[in-house]
């Protein structure tokens, strides 16, 4: 069987201009290879009929000249291979085309953020992308081509954020995380082999941070504070109080948290991190600071907390993600200041909400498994980190017999 070369203009990779790339498959023994041809052509200008650029496209003669020439290449390769051996296949033709070309990563990294967009959570793919401008600035913009990054070049990096960067080993871990991720993907897209991959030989950990959280005594500080003149630092308190008597619900859902999601009782919503549909029955000390919000003429489709805006449109998932973290960053200052108010030195935030409705909840007598189904945990081995806190406080309480 020989090997067929057709042309594809793959409307899967639109990148953000709108341009859709042009790529050959090469076929043979019903298996395919793609190779790109780094032309990138908008759809209105695309010939589907005789897969060609139509004239109203600058330098469209050009161009299809170039794709004639690819696809004539091609074809002539494939044929002098095979005329050597009966066993050769399209990775094979793939490879002589294409000879041992060097591949840009943060071009490839660039092209899989921009493939991700729409598959993954927004502010995974900004996380990521502040990952690849972050390596930038280690080249000085210069740029470096995948196989180039083995094991000593990953030391050196590392060397740097802890040196100049004062990054921590979780800094370092997280980046470090996203960076393995990408060249997960690139084995797949068959840029680099498994062996040439600098992860398989480099190690890196994960130090688990201190859990910081509220005692009952500082809790009430905070609930006991008279702010309703200072809105922003008011309603902050308030939802940092109702996150610690609601499964430590994320501020991502609290924020977006709707009447519609309330019917007097429990709350009913998806999650915005976990995609997964979250019913909690309320404690009355929830439902009073929900009840504070009653005040003013209200609709279903309403947010409860005063943070999001009723009337936008918040359906792009990019521009939700930013609405709400503008929210959380506004709120941990708020924090900071109510921590000062209340004489608590602990560096709160509010994650540290969860924490504290963990070991709250646990030092109540709640099981642990109901502790983690709360919270969200997809394994119980998270939820157990609360109980050894809780245990450790409790053999710190023992000490007083030693006084």
């Amino acid at each position: 069987m020989s090997a067929s070369v057709k042309l594809l203009f793959r409307k899967d990779k639109i990148n953000k201009k709108g341009e859709i790339p042009l790529y050959l498959r090469i076929i043979k023994f019903r298996s395919s290879k793609l190779i790109s041809l780094g032309i990138a052509v908008p759809e209105k200008y695309w010939d589907a009929e005789n897969k060609r650029v139509k004239k109203g496209m600058e330098n469209s003669q050009r161009i299809n000249n170039f794709i004639s020439h690819k696809i004539a290449e091609a074809e002539g390769v494939a044929l002098e291979m095979e005329a050597t051996s009966k066993t050769i296949t399209p990775k094979n033709i793939k490879s002589a085309i294409i000879g041992e070309a060097p591949t840009s990563f943060f071009k490839y990294a660039e092209d899989y953020l921009d493939l991700m967009e729409t598959k993954i959570q927004p502010s995974t793919v900004d996380k990521m992308r502040g990952v690849i401008s972050k390596m930038k600035k280690y080249t000085k913009e210069k740029d470096v081509m995948i196989n180039d990054i083995d094991l000593q070049w990953l030391k050196k990096y590392e060397t740097y954020m802890r040196s100049e960067l004062n990054n921590v080993s979780n800094t370092v871990f997280a980046n470090y995380k996203i960076l393995r991720r990408i060249f997960n993907e690139a084995i797949k897209d068959e840029i680099i082999t498994y062996e040439k991959n600098p992860f398989t030989k480099f190690k890196f950990k994960w130090d688990a941070p201190k859990k910081e959280f509220l005692t009952e005594e500082e809790l009430a500080k905070v609930e006991a504070l008279e702010i309703e003149s200072e809105p922003w630092m008011y309603n902050t308190r308030n939802i940092y109080i109702f996150a610690t008597y609601v499964g430590g619900m994320r501020i991502s859902d609290i924020t977006q948290l709707k009447w519609s999601n309330f019917n007097g009782e429990r709350v009913l919503m998806e999650t915005q991190k976990t995609k997964s549909t979250i019913s909690i029955k309320l404690p009355k000390k929830a439902i009073d600071i929900i009840n504070l919000y009653r005040n003013r003429e209200i609709k279903q489709n309403d947010f409860i907390f005063p943070f999001l805006e009723n009337d936008k449109d918040y359906s792009d998932g990019r521009i939700l993600y930013r609405a709400v973290g503008s929210c959380a960053t506004m709120c941990n200052k708020e924090l900071k200041n109510i921590a000062d108010l209340a004489k608590i030195e602990k560096n709160i935030h509010f994650h540290t909400s969860r924490h504290t409705f963990a070991t709250r909840a646990l030092k109540k007598g709640m099981r642990i498994e109901y502790v983690s189904k709360l919270m969200g945990h997809s394994n119980i081995k998270t939820t157990q980190i609360y109980a050894k806190i809780v245990n450790e406080e409790l053999d710190n309480a023992m000490d007083v017999f030693n006084d």
